[in-house]
């Protein structure tokens, strides 16, 4: 039986857990693809930190670019530009290359694409850990112009939406909680304002759309800023917050963003809950489908990684991002053409006339009111919580901009978008 040596960049938790993997169940592995897949070298950034894997160390990255008997390369360091250049290095050593980094490839997929030559990238544990969502896009919807697409993509922003609304945490004990259970960072920014989420949806819409685009391009935002006012609105009028990527196909324009998102209860993806990963994809010819399950952790984006590495086994190189050749005709929509319903908090001083002046502003930039709560004053001041129907994006922030400048005003307007 053939062996294929493999080198791993970065044994951290997911690094000792793909190395553990293989070598734990080899003879699994081994007898669905007919050839041995063999960790024989990893690279760490401190070699004097204890790790329980039994497997060759250094901390050179030329320990395993320059052996010529490995055949795969994991890269599971982070960073973007950093890794970037380590995984041309990778390939122009005429190996195959295994990424989990997401980050990296928000920003470089497509130019690791145009150098990979007959070389396999594989990248399933980079979106979502556990769910195969890459594999389904590339290969299972392949027959299917994808309408749309909508994930929770971030489990740990997940988790702290549901401690919020299931249990009433503020947003601060949710995210501290988060912190204790392993599920956020030391410094958990990129969970928490969008951008994990906000690399994620980019590979995504690039499988489903062919389209190039990178953070900076479409709208991320995050969820710091949603308090318990707006987890009781959302209660009254049947909604749930989820922290959404959402992709979706408007005649030859795609629409990118990630952001907060008022969701019907009913909605399948509404009901996934904690730290679980969940996405909906619509094709023109399947419909509906749901993907469910673990979006991180040691094992199950482990479970990614070798996926891929079997791929590779198996000798499969389909083109990487799954087109050989992209559609011109589709461009990324702007921004401010983003149509949506919105839900918009204000909290404004007391007085007489405050509502005609908010209403004022609103009508003329087209924006209508559908629903409307306000909160008894407290101090001087009243929240004001109201629904708006369909509106265009640039015309809200050109209204709550003049809202906000105004002198009745206490703080700085808040709004999450509805999604339908």
């Amino acid at each position: 039986m053939r062996e294929i040596k493999v080198g791993v960049i970065g044994a951290g938790v997911v690094g000792s857990s793909v190395i553990k993997i293989l070598q734990e169940n080899q003879e699994l592995i081994s007898n669905r693809i007919g050839a041995r897949l063999i960790p024989t070298k990893a690279v760490v950034k401190d070699l004097t930190k204890k790790r329980d894997i039994n497997i060759a160390l250094s901390d050179d990255i030329n320990f395993i670019l320059e052996d010529e008997s490995i055949e795969i390369v994991i890269e599971l360091m982070g960073g973007v530009e950093q890794a970037f250049e380590v995984a041309k290095k990778v390939l122009e050593k005429n190996k195959s290359l295994v990424t989990a980094n997401k980050a990296m490839l928000a920003y470089h997929r497509y130019d690791l694409q145009k150098i990979k030559k007959n070389h396999p990238i594989g990248f399933e544990a980079s979106v979502c850990g556990g769910i195969p969502i890459i594999k389904a896009l590339k290969d299972g919807l392949a027959a299917n112009h994808i309408l749309s697409l909508r994930g929770i993509l971030n489990g740990t922003s997940n988790y702290i939406l549901t401690q919020m609304i299931q249990n009433a945490m503020s947003f601060d004990d949710a995210l501290k909680q988060a912190q204790i259970l392993g599920y956020a960072e030391a410094d958990p920014t990129l969970d928490i304002d969008g951008s994990d989420a906000g690399h994620k949806l980019l590979i995504l819409a690039s499988l489903a759309y062919g389209i190039d685009a990178k953070p900076q391009d479409i709208i991320i935002e995050g969820i710091e800023k949603i308090n318990a006012s707006d987890i009781a609105f959302a209660n009254e009028f049947g909604f749930v917050i989820k922290l959404l990527g959402i992709a979706k196909k408007i005649d030859n324009e795609i629409e990118l963003r990630v952001h907060p998102v008022l969701i019907d209860k009913d909605k399948m993806i509404a009901k996934v809950d904690g730290v679980m990963n969940g996405i909906s994809v619509v094709g023109d010819r399947v419909g509906e489908t749901l993907y469910y399950g673990a979006g991180a952790g040691g094992d199950a984006t482990a479970s990614a990684v070798i996926s891929d590495l079997i791929e590779i086994a198996r000798g499969k190189n389909s083109a990487m991002l799954g087109f050989e050749k992209s559609d011109n005709s589709l461009k990324l929509r702007d921004k401010g053409k983003i149509q949506s319903r919105y839900y918009i908090r204000l909290s404004a001083y007391d007085k007489t006339g405050v509502l005609a002046k908010i209403s004022s502003i609103l009508s003329k930039n087209n924006i209508s009111i559908q629903a409307f709560l306000q909160k008894q004053a407290k101090d001087g001041i009243a929240k004001l919580l109201f629904t708006t129907h369909i509106s265009q994006e640039s015309s809200i922030h050109n209204a709550l901009s003049e809202i906000d400048s105004q002198d009745f005003i206490e703080s700085k307007s808040f709004f999450i978008r509805i999604d339908e």
